[in-house]
């Protein structure tokens, strides 16, 4: 029995997080992955076929658009041994309040993985704990999504990035507009370039449209680092940041209205 490897199933919105966390695994015997998805339905849907029983642990982000963690959680028929990851310590005080095995704060560090694994070993054959049994998780579980809904945070508030081997998050409030060059898209802090694995499409419908608005198919700007608007000869309209380099960006004209509306700016 115990040297049946542990089967994990991880669930993240980035592809970057998910890929960064199978390839940490990859190291350690004894544990095969058994699915992964970025998308919480698919990943519901995948595990409620193929029952929870069969996963040893479960590997799940807390912040995620559509489905957050909690609420993935309430909706299994039975409840799998799980190890939240995140990237706030409020999340990671909440992941206890549901008595997890552990909580993995991103970006996820080999030292504890290994400490969540090894965690996880020690309760291993032992019967399904007691507390997955109460019933009352399954409310606090509704409790705790619907509360997180309530903060909206629905939108991601950090980016994954990544340079050769290594991947890195930046804030979003610090990103000061996203932009398509090459075939790859960066994400853009202080002026520095940050390539991201989304287009500018995908980004569009996933960063939270209270504060990225596309201005150009090949741009989103950050409309809290809008320092001002100029309207050019033949109707072109420039936009600066209020960064450092004073960035300019032009507004492509089918997005000049939409804009102006965003910044309470009167007329076309």
């Amino acid at each position: 029995m115990e040297d049946t490897p542990l089967r994990a199933y991880l669930v993240d919105d980035e592809p970057l997080a998910i890929e960064r966390l199978t390839r940490l695994l990859a190291s350690f015997d004894g544990l095969t992955i058994a699915g992964s998805a970025t998308n919480p339905a698919q990943a519901l849907a995948e595990l409620q076929t193929a029952s929870s029983k069969s996963i040893d642990v479960l590997f799940l982000d807390i912040q995620m658009p559509g489905m957050n963690g909690f609420e993935l959680l309430s909706r299994l028929p039975e409840q799998p041994c799980v190890v939240f990851t995140t990237a706030y310590d409020q999340y990671a005080l909440r992941a206890f309040e549901v008595n997890s095995i552990d909580y993995l704060l991103k970006p996820v560090e080999a030292e504890q993985l290994e400490r969540a694994l090894n965690k996880l070993q020690r309760l291993r054959p032992a019967a399904r704990p007691e507390w997955q049994q109460r019933p009352e998780l399954a409310t606090l579980l509704q409790e705790l999504a619907a509360t997180l809904k309530g903060e909206g945070q629905e939108f991601p508030r950090r980016i994954a990035t990544r340079v050769g081997e290594r991947i890195s998050f930046l804030d979003l409030d610090q990103v000061t507009h996203v932009m398509a060059s090459d075939k790859l898209t960066y994400a853009i802090v202080n002026g520095r370039q940050h390539c991201v694995d989304q287009t500018v499409s995908e980004l569009e419908h996933r960063l939270d449209p209270a504060h990225f608005l596309r201005i150009h198919r090949a741009v989103l700007v950050n409309v809290d680092w809008i320092q001002e608007l100029n309207s050019w000869f033949g109707g072109k309209v420039v936009l600066t940041l209020k960064d450092a380099q004073r960035t300019q960006l032009t507004v492509a004209r089918d997005r000049v209205r939409e804009l102006k509306a965003r910044l309470g700016i009167q007329g076309g």
